[in-house]
C-alpha cells in the first residue's frame, strides 16, 4: 500500500479549471486500477493532495436543492461571482479568497476501506487544528462538516465538506473559512441548512487576518498523523495545471 501522498498547492484558481485538474487525476488512478484488476498486475496507485483558493464561485451538490441559490444570473454576475452545478455530495456552499480548500485524491485502499470513516477523519483534521488556535470545534450529527457552539442557539459553520467517491478513489473535499467574507454567504442557504450561521477563524480570534501559510500546514501535520501517511512536493514530472 502507498500512503505517500503528492502535495501540490495551486494558489489562486479558477473553481472549473480545477474541478477538470481533478477530474484528469481522479480518473488516473481509477484507470490504473481497473488495469490492475484486468491485466492482474499490481503497480502502485498514486495519492495527490491539492491546496486551492478560488475567485468567488458557488457551488450545489448533485444531492442539493437549487432554491438554495438566493441569486439569479445577472446578481451573480454582479458580484463578481460564478455558479456550479457538480458531482459531490452535499447541497450548496460558497467559495471565495481567504478559504483554504483541500482536496484529497486518495486510492482509500491504499489506507482504508471506509468512507465514513474518511469523512470523519477529514473532520478530525480541521478540529485539531483549530484546537491549535484555542477553539473547540466538534461535529454536528447529520450535517457534514465543523462546527462550533454546536447544540446551541449560537451553532456556525467553519469548514464545509463534500466529497465523491468511485472504486475507492476520492476527490472534492473541504473548506475551511480563515479570512473570509461572510457577506458572500448571505446569498445561499449553506449546505441548505436555515438558521445556522457561518464563521471565519479571524472572526473568531478577533483579528485582521490569520497566517494561511500555517493553517495549512497544521492540517497537513494532523492529516498526516491520522491517515499515518507521508506528504513530498508534487515531482517535476507529475501533473500540472
Amino acid at each position: 500500500m502507498n500512503k505517500t501522498i503528492q502535495l501540490q498547492d495551486l494558489g489562486l484558481r479558477d473553481y472549473k479549471e480545477t474541478w477538470d485538474y481533478q477530474e484528469t487525476i481522479f480518473k488516473d488512478i481509477v484507470d490504473l486500477k481497473i488495469r490492475n484488476r484486468r491485466e492482474e498486475t499490481d503497480l502502485e496507485t498514486p495519492n495527490h493532495f491539492l491546496f486551492v483558493e478560488h475567485p468567488h464561485v458557488y457551488t450545489l451538490g448533485k444531492s442539493g436543492d437549487a432554491s438554495n441559490m438566493l441569486l439569479n444570473e445577472k446578481q451573480l454576475e454582479a458580484k463578481g461571482a460564478t455558479f456550479y452545478k457538480i458531482n459531490r455530495g452535499g447541497d450548496i456552499t460558497y467559495h471565495g479568497p481567504g478559504q483554504i480548500v483541500g482536496y484529497p485524491i486518495l486510492d482509500l485502499e491504499n489506507f482504508f476501506t471506509d468512507i465514513h470513516k474518511y469523512l470523519r477523519f477529514l473532520e478530525e483534521a480541521i478540529i485539531l487544528t483549530l484546537k491549535d488556535y484555542g477553539l473547540e470545534s466538534a461535529r454536528s450529527e447529520g450535517e457534514t462538516g465543523v462546527w462550533l457552539d454546536v447544540g446551541t442557539p449560537f451553532a456556525r459553520k467553519i469548514c464545509a465538506m463534500g466529497v465523491r467517491a468511485s472504486r475507492w478513489v476520492t476527490m472534492h473535499g473541504f473548506a475551511l473559512n480563515v479570512n473570509v467574507d461572510l457577506g458572500y454567504f448571505d446569498n445561499i442557504i449553506p449546505c441548505g441548512i436555515r438558521g445556522k450561521a457561518v464563521t471565519s477563524l479571524n472572526v473568531e480570534l478577533g483579528v485582521a487576518k490569520i497566517d494561511e501559510a500555517q493553517v495549512k500546514e497544521r492540517i497537513l501535520r494532523h492529516f498526516a498523523d491520522l491517515f499515518e501517511c507521508t506528504f513530498v512536493p508534487e515531482t517535476q514530472s507529475s501533473k500540472v495545471l
